[in-house]
């Protein structure tokens, strides 16, 4: 699939420049998200933002955000174009390193972009990798799907999906977001916490088991009891589970298929 839009590239200084209008979409972006997260991020990603302090008024350099990441977690974000290979995309989180794709979304699609933008991967997930138990957790993850089959990695982008992208935690004070998916959309934020939607107990076995579509709000979410969660898992228990979740095959999907959409 080729992407609509074109990353920046950074000039002779490592800058990234952004026109005033890009500016103005983060703007707008950044405040509206997090008037609509008060009270429902959990409490590892507020940290995490505070720990950044990112601007309001303007997109971010990247050396800003590797300033407040590298010290917490020894993580750092590298710029990559709005699409890049599983091979490259694992390869730079087993080294540590979130991609993050120097372009920001269009005024017509501030409410939902697929493609992964800055905002998505900046305000969505650094946060969380200034934590060092989602850090541990995202690191070996890169490291496992580096070493993958073709057949595994399809298996371990459930685990991705249900944790880092659409993970939801149950906290001293209730139900709360730490999912990067969730965080950074306006739509998701609302619906996951809605009572709409199906909660499960984190299960790694059933996360590999369950088919997800990218481009609908998600029929079920997996709650963890705590991030720690993740850093008790093995890459042995992983795997294991992966190729249990092969033989055993999927669930039936939680929602209808659409013409030329697959299930995942």
């Amino acid at each position: 699939m080729a992407s609509l839009y074109t990353a920046h590239q950074p000039d002779e200084q490592g800058r990234i420049h952004y026109t005033d209008e890009e500016h103005g979409t983060w703007q707008i972006l950044i405040e509206r998200q997090l008037a609509a997260l008060e009270g429902k991020a959990c409490d590892e990603y507020r940290a995490g933002l505070a720990r950044l302090a990112l601007p309001r008024d303007r997109i971010p350099q990247l050396d800003e955000i590797n300033a407040a990441l590298t010290p917490a977690t020894g993580w750092s974000v590298a710029a990559v174009p709005a699409l890049i290979s599983f091979d490259r995309f694992f390869s730079l989180l087993a080294d540590r390193q979130f991609p993050v794709a120097t372009f920001i979304r269009r005024r017509d699609e501030l409410d939902y972009l697929q493609e992964p933008d800055i905002f998505h991967e900046i305000f969505g997930h650094c946060a969380m990798l200034t934590n060092p138990a989602f850090a541990h957790f995202t690191h070996l993850y890169g490291q496992l799907g580096l070493n993958a089959s073709k057949e595994e990695r399809v298996y371990l982008a459930r685990l991705y999906w249900f944790t880092v992208e659409f993970g939801l935690l149950q906290g001293a004070g209730g139900l709360r977001i730490y999912g990067g998916g969730i965080l950074s959309s306006i739509g998701e934020t609302a619906y996951a916490l809605s009572g709409k939607p199906v909660l499960q107990p984190f299960d790694l076995l059933e996360i590999l088991r369950t088919p997800y579509r990218i481009d609908i709000m998600q029929p079920v979410y997996f709650v963890l009891q705590d991030l720690d969660t993740l850093y008790r898992l093995s890459p042995q228990a992983i795997m294991d589970a992966v190729a249990q979740a092969r033989r055993l095959g999927l669930r039936p999907p939680r929602f209808a298929p659409v013409s030329g959409k697959q299930a995942s």
